[in-house]
């Protein structure tokens, strides 16, 4: 395995897991009825999952 490919394989491996641990954490704070904080356009938004 080349150095190339073993970075493509690692850059998937942690956007697989960066998109499990988001899908995770909606779950989450649907149950506990919580708000989801991100940032759009330089703003902070709160939103209800």
């Amino acid at each position: 395995m080349t150095p190339e490919e073993y970075h493509e394989d690692l850059r998937k491996k942690v956007l697989e897991g960066l998109k499990l641990a988001y899908q995770n954490m909606v779950k989450y704070k649907k149950v506990k009825n919580s708000v989801i904080v991100v940032m759009r356009e330089g703003k902070i938004v709160h939103l209800k999952p």
